[in-house]
């Protein structure tokens, strides 16, 4: 097993996403680029040393409710959080309303 690839192994579909390893410029892209590889049934777990508000208004914005934000601890030791994907109703999809196909299939939009 590589080194890299041996700790991003997920148990249950949930996979690890430690925010305070990721230099605070790139941090949104990255989580952008983790959630948008994410299928539909799999979860991100978050972690971070701050509340991330405006991280998560842009998630909003940016998937349309696609994205679902569950708080697993809020304190001042961490704030971690589940991000999971939710594909859209049947009849905004065939409206052409939100992403698209596969995870959140937003690609940046």
């Amino acid at each position: 097993m590589s080194g890299c690839g041996s700790s991003h192994i997920a148990l249950d579909g949930v996979y690890g996403f430690d925010a305070r390893g990721v230099a605070k410029r790139f941090r949104h892209a990255a989580i952008f680029g983790a959630l948008e590889s994410l299928s539909e049934g799999e979860t991100m777990r978050f972690v971070n040393d701050h509340d991330p508000l405006p991280l998560l208004a842009q998630i909003e914005q940016r998937y349309q409710g696609q994205v679902q934000a569950t708080y697993i601890q809020r304190d001042h030791e961490a704030i971690v959080i589940d991000f999971s994907i939710h594909p859209l109703k049947q009849e905004a999809a065939a409206a052409g309303e939100g992403c698209g196909s596969g995870g959140c299939g937003c690609s940046g939009q």
